[in-house]
């Protein structure tokens, strides 16, 4: 069954996905549809399996580990905290990771909450010319890790 990802990933493939930051052997980094926390993106594999257990050991390993690494990157640039990571999958059934950094100074009432308590509807949307100079500091921390594929 296609889902949202599906079609972000055949977006990624054809370039034509704003969100897109750059593509790693596991898969496409894209920033968040919203940046209530800055640098939150999303890891999206390349091929869309269902779940993190459908994919060969190999792959899994990559996947994690390269997502972990856009943790490292969002770390470094941003001066978040930790990272969190979550895949959930119930709306979307294809796997794909959350890398969401958090941050200090985040409202007392949501600090040591999930994300999910945000409001997400109201908050800050991705913005192209405001969040570009964070992608290309994100695939250039990626790159810089030997970690980017070259087109």
């Amino acid at each position: 069954m296609p889902t949202l990802i599906h079609q972000r990933v055949r977006d990624c493939q054809s370039g034509s996905y704003p969100k897109q930051i750059c593509k790693l052997s596991s898969g496409w980094v894209v920033l968040g549809d919203v940046q209530f926390l800055p640098g939150y993106c999303l890891l999206l594999p390349d091929p869309v399996v269902p779940d993190l257990n459908a994919m060969a050991e190999d792959r899994r390993r990559e996947f994690l580990y390269e997502m972990s690494v856009v943790g490292d990157v969002i770390i470094e640039i941003s001066g978040a905290l930790r990272i969190n990571y979550e895949m959930l999958g119930n709306v979307e059934p294809a796997l794909h990771a959350h890398i969401f950094p958090r941050f200090e100074d985040e409202p007392e009432e949501l600090r040591l909450k999930p994300v999910w308590f945000y409001d997400w509807e109201n908050s800050p949307a991705f913005d192209l010319e405001r969040d570009r100079h964070l992608m290309e500091k994100i695939a250039r921390g990626l790159d810089d890790r030997g970690l980017v594929v070259k087109k």
